[in-house]
């Protein structure tokens, strides 16, 4: 017996309208039936623009349907990014192929609304690993202000040199330097009063008390006796050995 494609059309389409609860929309019935069914993820709200995906699918019945695809079109699509559109027609196409011969609208709008949600985890996904990254990059960021640059000596010298110019610390010194002359060895030797007490110093750090300390002054008894050429030694002309 010859199939009847206009009954079982019809038929489909009364348990379509039936499952979806009045959701489906019938566009055409001649010369053949053309119908709209709504997808949509379960975060898509209308009244928030950004959330979930959502869309139309509209059905155009072939004369042999459903021994024959039948037309599939996407009206209405919402927060679809580029290439969604496409993607989602050659995914129902794919269930065309896999369901010829059988009633398939049910199976192909089950199959695209799995499709949208796949999407939109893989969005969702995406936002969040975009919000771990800016939210890595502002602790970097803020890291990177309390750590300040790395110092090294060279760097610290150089801003040591900078900062002394700056403040004119380098001048003050240049200055001082240039008014200070060096003094000679007796100089210093003058003026370092504790070069006076260092022998005195010593014997009391031996455990010597001071009032121990006798002076041997056979070392001075004949101090006359000594040879000293004072005169030869106040010469400006006196030459050692010359006579």
């Amino acid at each position: 017996m010859e199939r009847n494609h206009r009954e079982d059309q019809c038929n489909e389409i009364e348990a379509l309208d039936s499952i979806y609860c009045g959701e489906l929309e019938v566009l055409e019935t001649e010369p053949l039936h053309r119908f709209k069914l709504p997808i949509a993820t379960t975060e898509y709200d209308p009244e928030v623009e950004t959330e979930g995906l959502s869309c139309k699918l509209v059905f155009t019945y072939t004369e042999k349907y459903p021994d024959t695809a039948p037309l599939v079109e996407i009206e209405d699509p919402e927060n679809f990014r580029d290439g969604y559109e496409k993607g989602l027609l050659e995914h129902i196409q794919e269930t065309i192929q896999e369901n010829i011969g059988i009633e398939m609208i049910f199976s192909l709008v089950s199959s695209a609304q799995e499709w949208l949600n796949c999407k939109y985890d893989e969005l969702k996904n995406e936002a969040e690993n975009e919000k771990e990254a800016a939210k890595r990059h502002q602790e970097e960021e803020e890291r990177k202000k309390f750590e300040g640059t790395r110092v090294t000596v060279e760097s610290f010298m150089v801003w040591k040199t900078n900062f002394e110019r700056e403040m004119g610390i380098t001048e003050r010194k240049e200055k001082i330097l240039g008014e200070t002359r060096k003094l000679t060895g007796k100089e210093l030797f003058l003026q370092d009063n504790t070069l006076n007490e260092s022998d005195l110093k010593f014997l009391m750090d031996a455990g010597e008390p001071i009032e121990n300390v006798r002076i041997d002054e056979s070392l001075f008894q004949n101090i006359e006796d000594l040879e000293l050429d004072s005169d030869d030694d106040d010469d400006e002309d006196y030459v050692p050995d010359e006579k």
